[in-house]
């Protein structure tokens, strides 16, 4: 167990001592944010004093005085109001590290109690091309996924894709009557996308028609738009007609229906791909239709739900104090009355309801203890009104299970509004991909240019999808951020390219050795200069970084450690000969180090889905 574990175990049992019946699970150990004030630090006290009006430093002060620590700190201190802080003997840290160096750990352990978590995330829709925006959902789902398995828990990943809906009828319409067979044949997703706008443009066409007409006949009647609007369009009503047949299993629709989502598939999967996400299951919105109508009838029969103005929908009848109700915030933080819609008044169902469906489908087929749903800032109201109507749905299982909304912010772009292409169509994710990919290649070329074509064409697949991927990490994920080339492609400062370029550094001086690996077999670390103990220092700190991006799903964590752990390593490499060492008993313990910060920087880049090279 590694020693901040060993630690906090001593502490949360010092703490029983002081206050038996204290809940001790938030009693934690952290690195402390000045390192001039000792290794780890615990703030939990301070909460503990205030739960029960104590004096914080008074127990602190109680708590040291039953806290035995000794086999791992030089001391222990209470500063402020109430803080512990702790320094680790060097002989600690040179057995860990030697430790990690034998390859028994790399400076974390396995969940002590794994868990079992679904995570729901990307979710792009069929007959649409990904763009830009699914690489937040898609690079924050994936990066959680990976930090879960990589502590030791069961994950089930699902891409819970839409596929199904009012559009398909428009789609089917479209495919029956406009399609162009050439251009599907070339790119069948543009071509669907080509079909549903041509609707669209036709249903306000005729719709604008009627209207018009309407106030002909009645120039001084303030209801005939919504006379116009009752009559429809006819192209309305064949789409209607359409999405029917698909509904009742109509063979020709179904059969449409199905080739769209299998080449909607194709062009996921290769995006995927590139990216290197994969997924347990893909279960789309249509998977869940046969139970649709048993989740209102249970809501209704319940009396969780009820009919107004022939809808179905589970309203929030002033039960909870308003700032405490989800169901009356909408996504501009107004408070009004917003029930969470079941069934629609034309009896058709809606998200709300797939959702109730996926998580009781979810909870009886995985039994998991979390349900993570990575989606973007703006269905926060949808998710909140989720969470609590499937509480009073099932009470019970609810309460065996944590259901979490990973929000987001939004992509930008230079001007500060949503990132879009020059003439202001949505970016789509495959040419972002080719971009970054053709940007890396050029500087790559311009810096390496006696490599072979093939060799800088591979180095800037990884440079360039990494930079992506980690631009996007980055930021605390609820933040919205402006997407740069330059400075997420550049070799300084907070980006992939420079965390690359450290382990490329590193494995560089490896390759200049003979028998490199016997260098830093059993190996003796000895950290003595300050460059050293920092860099080491910084290197246990892995394991409680992955903890909290596992806590509190946030992989800017992760991103954050990394940098300060490529930027530890250049003071060390800077101010510490490695091959030039003064003896080979320093030489090989820096070695070693070198070696142990490659594995962190390894390890840690593929945890947030990004590769490395040895060479760039």
């Amino acid at each position: 167990m590694l020693p901040h574990k060993q630690i906090e175990l001593k502490l949360q049992a010092a703490v029983r001592a002081v206050l038996p019946d204290a809940d001790v699970s938030a009693v934690l150990v952290r690195p402390c944010p000045d390192p001039k004030f000792g290794d780890y630090q615990s703030n939990a006290l301070m909460s503990l004093a205030k739960q029960r009006k104590l004096n914080p430093r008074q127990l602190a002060t109680d708590t040291l005085a039953k806290l035995d620590v000794n086999e791992w700190c030089e001391t222990v201190e209470i500063a402020g109001a109430g803080f512990l802080n702790f320094r680790l003997k060097v002989s600690v840290l040179t057995q860990t590290l030697e430790a990690a160096a034998r390859g028994e750990h790399l400076f974390f352990d396995k969940a002590s109690q794994s868990k079992t978590v679904v995570v729901d995330f990307s979710s792009p829709n069929v007959a649409k091309p990904m763009h830009v925006g699914h690489i937040r959902s898609t690079g924050i789902g994936d990066a959680l996924q990976r930090t879960l398995r990589l502590l030791g828990h069961r994950v089930i990943s699902d891409n819970h894709i839409g596929d199904w809906g009012t559009q398909f009828g428009m789609l089917i319409c479209g495919y029956k009557h406009l399609l162009d067979v050439a251009a599907f044949k070339r790119s069948p997703v543009d071509e669907l996308v080509r079909l549903y706008k041509k609707i669209t443009e036709q249903i306000q066409k005729e719709e604008s028609e009627a209207e018009t007409a309407a106030w002909a006949k009645n120039p001084n009647d303030i209801a005939v738009d919504i006379e116009a609007r009752d009559v429809g369009s006819k192209t309305v009503n064949e789409c209607r007609y359409e999405l029917v047949l698909l509904q009742r299993g109509w063979p020709e629709n179904v059969a449409i229906w199905k080739e769209m989502i299998a080449l909607s598939q194709k062009q996921f999967d290769a995006i995927y791909g590139r990216l290197g996400v994969k997924f347990d299951v893909t279960l789309g919105e249509s998977f869940y239709n046969p139970w649709l109508g048993e989740v209102v009838a249970s809501l209704l029969a319940r009396g969780i739900a009820r009919e107004s103005e022939g809808a179905v929908g589970v309203f929030s009848d002033g039960a909870l104090p308003p700032k405490e109700d989800p169901f009356l915030v909408n996504r501009d933080g107004e408070w009004v009355a917003d029930p969470a819609l079941v069934r629609k008044s034309d009896g058709g169902f809606n998200y709300m309801t797939t959702d109730l469906a996926t998580i009781d489908y979810r909870l009886k087929t995985w039994a998991p203890d979390e349900i993570v749903y990575v989606v973007d800032d703006r269905q926060g109201p949808h998710f909140k009104k989720l969470f609590i109507a499937f509480t009073r749905w099932q009470p019970d299982a609810a309460g065996k299970v944590k259901l979490v909304h990973v929000g987001f912010g939004k992509i930008l772009g230079d001007d500060g509004r949503p990132f879009k292409t020059r003439s202001g169509d949505t970016v789509k994710l495959g040419d972002l991909l080719d971009e970054a990919e053709e940007r890396a290649f050029k500087i790559v070329s311009e810096k390496n240019p006696e490599l072979p074509e093939a060799q800088r064409r591979e180095i800037a697949r990884v440079i360039g999808l990494g930079a992506v991927k980690y631009a996007d990490l980055l930021p605390n994920r609820q933040s919205d951020y402006i997407f740069n080339w330059d400075k997420m492609l550049a070799l300084q400062g907070n980006t992939a390219p420079y965390l690359q370029y450290a382990y490329a550094r590193i494995k560089s001086i490896f390759r200049k050795l003979e028998n490199p690996e016997s260098r830093i077999q059993n190996p003796e670390l000895k950290p003595a200069a300050p460059e050293e103990l920092a860099l080491a220092r910084h290197l246990l700190n892995f394991g409680i970084t992955l903890e909290a991006v596992a806590e509190e799903l946030r992989p800017n964590y992760l991103c954050n450690y990394l940098y300060d752990l490529a930027s530890h390593f250049s003071r060390f490499f800077e101010n510490c000969p490695v091959l030039k060492a003064d003896d080979a008993a320093t030489r090989d313990s820096r070695l070693a180090l070198c070696d142990l910060t490659a594995r962190v920087l390894k390890q840690g880049l593929e945890t947030l889905g990004i590769e490395t090279v040895e060479q760039m």
